[in-house]
């Protein structure tokens, strides 16, 4: 092993700095001058690199996979008694569901209840997002053989999302809940309290004409009323907040930014009273 004076260390040491400095600054004017000589001194770098690269790359991509397993165990694991205790909620409701629903059938057979009659639906595919004199309106694909649709329920596979106000040959507006121009009577709560939802042009429709003296409350359900004749009662419409303004709004069930396909539902359109819902 050459041994240095501790004089001449202190030298290379002192010229260490200035050296890799001219060395920089020569490879910046080497490649400036002749930008191909860069690519290629860059491209060789790379390539000499690329084996040094592999090989710290390995135990790097081990340590990421084992902690991202011991990661997936723990989650595992908190997602196994979250779905106990959601399966354990579950039986509870299911018992009270059936429960329910034979009270409901022994009380219908008493009453001599006449079931509603089952809609006209089908499928359409939106096609466009459209603006014009509709601000929140979707053009969607309808079949040859359905004629006049005007007035025929829109719904994703979670709630109301709007009804069709032009209809042709194989095409249909469908007008929003959350346009300008929507109206849609609805009913609040347990009760069935009486409100108009009013569209803003935003995401939440605003609730307006409810009954004095009995205001939305927060996280109410909001169902579609039969009064005017045009929505059937008991369609899922949303829950009601209250936002910045304190302003009771309507929080769609329905994907109202993500609409590909629609359900178009042709209801019996017959003005009268809403029998479902209790007046306020």
């Amino acid at each position: 092993m050459l041994r240095l004076s501790i004089p001449v260390r202190q030298a290379l040491s002192r010229l260490t700095l200035p050296v890799m400095l001219i060395v920089s600054l020569g490879l910046v004017l080497a490649g400036r001058a002749d930008r191909h000589l860069g690519d290629t001194l860059r491209t060789g770098l790379d390539d000499a690199l690329t084996p040094l690269y592999r090989a710290a790359a390995a135990p790097v991509a081990e340590v990421e996979q084992g902690r991202g397993a011991i990661g997936d165990w723990f989650r595992l694991h908190a997602d196994n008694a979250r779905l106990v205790a959601e399966n354990d909620q579950l039986k509870r409701w299911r018992a009270v569901a059936l429960a329910l629903a034979a009270q409901n059938d022994a009380l219908k057979s008493q009453l001599h209840f006449v079931p509603t009659p089952t809609p006209n639906f089908f499928a359409a595919r939106v096609i466009a997002d459209l603006g014009g004199l509709y601000a929140r309106s979707v053009l969607v694909t309808i079949p040859r053989d359905a004629h006049d649709i005007v007035n025929a329920i829109a719904m994703d596979g979670s709630g109301v999302v709007g009804r069709v106000v032009q209809s042709g040959a194989r095409s249909a507006r469908v007008l929003l809940i959350t346009d300008l121009n929507s109206r849609v009577p609805v009913a609040i709560g347990q009760h069935g309290a009486r409100a108009i939802m009013e569209g803003q042009n935003s995401a939440t429709p605003r609730l307006i004409y409810w009954a004095p003296g009995n205001p939305p409350r927060e996280g109410q359900i909001v169902l579609t009323s039969a009064v005017g004749g045009v929505f059937p009662y008991g369609l899922p419409v949303g829950t009601v907040h209250y936002d910045g303004k304190n302003d009771p709004v309507v929080r769609p069930f329905a994907g109202m930014t993500r609409l590909r396909v629609l359900r178009l539902f042709e209801y019996d359109h017959q003005p009268g009273a809403d029998v479902a819902a209790a007046t306020p």
